[in-house]
């Protein structure tokens, strides 16, 4: 784990193989593919975050989506769940455009990165605690390169925030005992890093109403200003 920076970890980690049960997932999704998507080829493979390497903002979720990021290659990238988070960044002014498709649209985070604590797409969105624990080192990497310029950081869901609090303790952070408690709409301040809790963008979540687009833009308007972001839109 000895990455001279963010460019050189992304490749890292698209090319780790460390949990067997989520590599057989992950490539057997891009054998079968989805019906929707039988001309593409899949990336198949873990999935790195995305956003500039000296971002103010990080967003953590849980994992790609098996016909999402781990078809695209991008995080939140081909799935209603990435619908959802990057229009809000745009309502906020912290994206380019509104839809994350492909690779290649055009999109663009402004001050942001958005990354993940387990890289590989798993059985039913749910990642075993211990492949949780062994990706962990993963994001203490991108935390400490990303540590000279970060401010704030939204976690998505119960599951990443407590794969996250270890990880920023040990990129460095201290974390209080006992550990701050997950809740939308929570706050802690970390010696210099302002820590925001979030419910999860998941279609359980936004189509049952428990998360609606103007809760989901208030936390990323709150977190953008507390990075000091332009952060803005109604």
């Amino acid at each position: 784990m000895d990455a001279s920076g963010l460019p050189l970890l992304d490749r890292r980690i698209a090319d780790c193989r460390a949990c067997p049960r989520l590599v057989s997932w992950r490539e057997e999704a891009a054998r079968a593919k989805r019906a929707a998507f039988a001309d593409w080829t899949y990336w198949g493979r873990p999935v790195p975050g995305f956003g500039p390497a000296d971002a103010r903002l990080l967003i953590v979720g849980l994992a790609p989506a098996a016909h999402g990021g781990n078809r695209t290659g991008r995080m939140f990238t081909g799935d209603r769940s990435g619908d959802v988070l990057f229009e809000a960044l745009y309502d906020v002014g912290l994206a380019s455009q509104p839809t994350a498709v492909h690779a290649d649209d055009g999109l663009e985070l402004y001050g942001v990165r958005v990354t993940s604590p387990v890289h590989c797409a798993p059985p039913a969105n749910k990642p075993t605690p211990e492949e949780r624990d062994t990706c962990r080192p993963w994001l203490v990497q991108e935390l400490r390169l990303l540590r000279p310029t970060l401010r704030a950081v939204v976690v998505l869901g119960g599951f990443g925030w407590q794969a996250a609090l270890p990880a920023f303790a040990e990129a460095g952070w201290p974390v209080p005992r006992p550990r701050p408690v997950f809740s939308h709409g929570a706050r802690y301040h970390l010696d210099g890093l302002e820590l925001f809790g979030c419910f999860h963008v998941s279609q359980r979540n936004t189509f049952t109403g428990r998360l609606t687009p103007d809760m989901l833009r208030d936390v990323l308007r709150t977190a953008g200003r507390a990075a000091e972001l332009p952060a803005e839109g109604g």
